[in-house]
């Protein structure tokens, strides 16, 4: 009898050991996720991720291809806050090819994507290659440039909105900014 209770209170706390093992792990894996830019549970195959690799690779080419590294890494980390924002578009694809109807006209969130002339691929190899490992940076390790955490939009410094924004910073040529704080008089663009 003895032997029998020692064999269930051991198989009890087996059990429990290893419940606790997997809810520790699945909620390391859902924190990894949501920092290196996985906003959904659900699993991302290799092909997608190659077609986003792309996507970021060549946004970061067509926008700062020939930044430093830093205005790279800032082009990247603005798709990938749009793409946590949840309101750009579902994927980091979504939010580089978004379109939007204003005013009767067809506007593309990258202007380079708007101008057809533009999406064949990159003249200059290396700076696209740099862009792409840019891209493996920001969207396979998470990297990121902490004063842009936030940062939403950004246009080139030879250029003047007027928009309602908060002004974050300058990196390279691009100015960046995020919306401004609810309650402000102007919350967007």
């Amino acid at each position: 009898m003895e032997k029998s209770l020692r064999l269930l209170a051991y198989m009890a706390g087996l059990i429990a050991v290893v419940f606790f093992v997997q809810a520790i792990t699945a909620s390391k894996f859902s924190s990894l996720r949501e920092k290196n830019g996985y906003y959904s549970n659900d699993v991302v195959t290799i092909k997608t991720r190659e077609k986003q690799l792309d996507c970021l690779a060549i946004n970061i080419y067509r926008e700062a291809g020939y930044e430093p590294f830093e205005g790279k890494v800032a082009v990247a980390q603005v798709v990938m806050n749009r793409v946590k924002a949840g309101n750009f578009g579902n994927d980091v694809c979504g939010v580089v090819y978004q379109k939007n109807v204003i005013m009767e006209k067809v506007v593309c969130q990258f202007s380079w994507y708007c101008d057809s002339t533009h999406r064949n691929r990159p003249i200059n190899q290396a700076a696209y290659k740099e862009s792409y490992e840019v891209a493996k940076k920001v969207l396979l390790e998470g990297f990121q440039l902490s004063v842009l955490k936030d940062a939403l939009y950004y246009h080139a410094n030879y250029v003047n909105p007027r928009w309602q924004l908060e002004k974050i910073g300058q990196i390279g040529n691009h100015i960046f900014y995020k919306p401004k704080e609810k309650g402000t008089k102007y919350a967007g663009i």
